[in-house]
C-alpha cells in the first residue's frame, strides 16, 4: 500500500514539474530560434515540440530528486 501512495505522490509531482518546464523550455528555445532570425512556422513548431520533449527526463529527475530528499 505504501508503494502505490509512493508512485502516486511521484505522478503529480512529475506532472506538476513538467506543467512548468514544457512551456519553459518551448518558450527558451522558440525565443532562441526567433534570436537565429529563424521566422517561419516550421521553426516555431520544432522548437516548441523540442522544448515539451526535452522536458519529460528533466520533469522526472527533478522530481525523484525532490521526493528522494524530501
Amino acid at each position: 500500500m505504501k508503494r502505490a501512495a509512493s508512485e502516486d505522490l511521484m505522478t503529480r509531482l512529475f506532472g506538476i514539474i513538467y506543467a512548468l518546464a514544457g512551456p519553459t523550455l518551448a518558450g527558451i528555445l522558440i525565443t532562441a530560434a526567433l534570436t537565429m532570425n529563424m521566422i517561419n512556422t516550421k521553426a516555431m513548431i520544432y522548437a516548441a515540440a523540442i522544448g515539451f520533449i526535452v522536458a519529460l527526463p528533466i520533469a522526472w529527475v527533478v522530481a525523484k530528486q525532490i521526493k528522494e530528499n524530501a
